[in-house]
């Protein structure tokens, strides 16, 4: 069990077809931390829920972009998204699932996004599983 753990529930977003995803799910149930899954393509953010969790995140909000997925790239984005502001940039996230970068791991005070397990394993906490071995 994750060390400091409260018994809550984390909301997972992301696309089951992505292997980076699915590297996440496993990492999660490994590691025994509850979490809600939703599907990002066919139920996408919100505008505000994807401020709220760039707000919360403190990342850039260039971040929240899939800069690799071909949505993105046939859109031209690299070149158009410098000349918005952040508030068409949110409102163009919201449109399609398939341009956020997932996943995202939403909890209390925590957002995660993209999978990198020295980041989940830093910002969630380490500690020993229920049978006394390190997580």
């Amino acid at each position: 069990m994750l060390k400091g753990w409260i018994a809550l529930s984390y909301q997972f977003i992301c696309y089951p077809k992505c292997t980076t995803c699915q590297r996440a799910r496993r990492w999660l149930m490994e590691h025994d931390v509850p979490f809600a899954e939703r599907d990002i393509k066919s139920d996408h953010p919100a505008a505000g829920e994807l401020e709220s969790w760039y707000r919360e995140s403190g990342l850039p909000l260039k971040k929240f972009f899939n800069t690799s997925g071909l949505l993105y790239k046939s859109l031209a984005l690299r070149e158009k998204l410098p000349g918005m502001d952040e508030q068409e940039q949110l409102a163009l996230l919201a449109t399609d699932g398939m341009l956020v970068r997932r996943p995202i791991l939403v909890g209390k005070e925590t957002v995660l996004v993209g999978f990198s397990e020295e980041e989940w394993e830093r910002r969630l906490g380490r500690g020993e599983s229920s049978d006394g071995n390190a997580v």
